[in-house]
């Protein structure tokens, strides 16, 4: 259960802030065990979402205005919980002309200025695959930059909104060909195949994804996919040994893996 002196620490400040984190929004498992060792990811560009994926806790419908204030309050809360490794990620603002890249660059830009020591790593959204706004993020030279293809492409379809297997395989080859590190994850347990796992793993490779996460999907609610099959410790396991057989550099496996789980270790992958 999430407490400790760390973990209120973080609390405090993300909300003395109005800071928004997908610990929170996204409900996840591991908020506990990354406050207290003084890590969360931080969501920009407010806490509601203009997809409504199957899977994913975050409100969806007509956001607000994003904050433009939002990258220097980010930055003075990455200096005062002294964090040495920050994650970022955002809500789809596909209402902005620009899909919210001004807000992401500035926000990746001021951390460094504030906080030159600090590693970033940033999970963005697809963008629409519009390389020009992916560039942006780029330019502003995160450490690592994640995009997710979340499941398999058969399964796609059915549950992510708005989004394509395909050209997110096409921003992950975009990042990977443009900069350093170029990281994805999955979820396990909507009805995938082993076959259909070794395939995206193929996929990955071949756009240049280095970094792969995989984790167990449990639903939000009763609202959401539900849960097709709750996949064996001893399977994850083997999923990362095929990984790394197959030419990843890093695999994190295992039932509560999310995308940002332990991101710290990633950044030298």
């Amino acid at each position: 259960m999430p407490k400790g002196e760390s973990y209120s620490k973080v609390k405090n400040l993300v909300d003395k802030h109005g800071l928004h984190t997908i610990c929170t929004s996204g409900n996840c498992p591991n908020i506990g065990e990354c406050w207290n060792r003084g890590t969360a990811t931080f969501m920009i560009l407010g806490d509601i979402c203009t997809r409504r994926c199957k899977f994913c806790a975050v409100k969806s419908g007509k956001p607000l205005a994003p904050d433009l204030k939002e990258p220097e309050k980010l930055a003075e809360s990455v200096k005062l919980m002294g964090l040495k490794h920050c994650v970022i990620t955002s809500v789809d603002r596909d209402d902005l002309e620009d899909q919210g890249t001004g807000i992401w660059a500035k926000t990746i830009t001021e951390i460094k200025r504030i906080n030159p020591e600090t590693k970033i790593e940033v999970l963005i959204p697809d963008f629409r695959g519009n390389e020009k706004l992916i560039q942006q993020v780029i330019d502003a030279k995160p450490e690592v930059i994640s995009h997710n293809l979340e499941t398999t492409e058969r399964l796609t379809p059915f549950i992510r909104f708005a989004s394509k297997y395909r050209r997110s395989l096409e921003v992950i080859k975009y990042i990977a060909n443009n900069y350093t590190v170029a990281k994805s994850g999955i979820m396990l347990g909507l009805g995938e195949t082993h076959s259909e796992i070794l395939q995206t793993m193929d996929d990955l490779l071949e756009a240049g994804c280095k970094v792969m996460t995989i984790g167990q999907y449990l639903a939000p609610s009763l609202n959401h996919m539900p849960v097709v099959e709750y996949i064996q410790p001893e399977k994850f396991a083997e999923y990362k040994k095929i990984g790394l057989e197959k030419g990843f550099s890093f695999v994190e496996s295992s039932p509560l893996v999310r995308s940002s789980y332990r991101a710290e270790d990633h950044v030298n992958a």
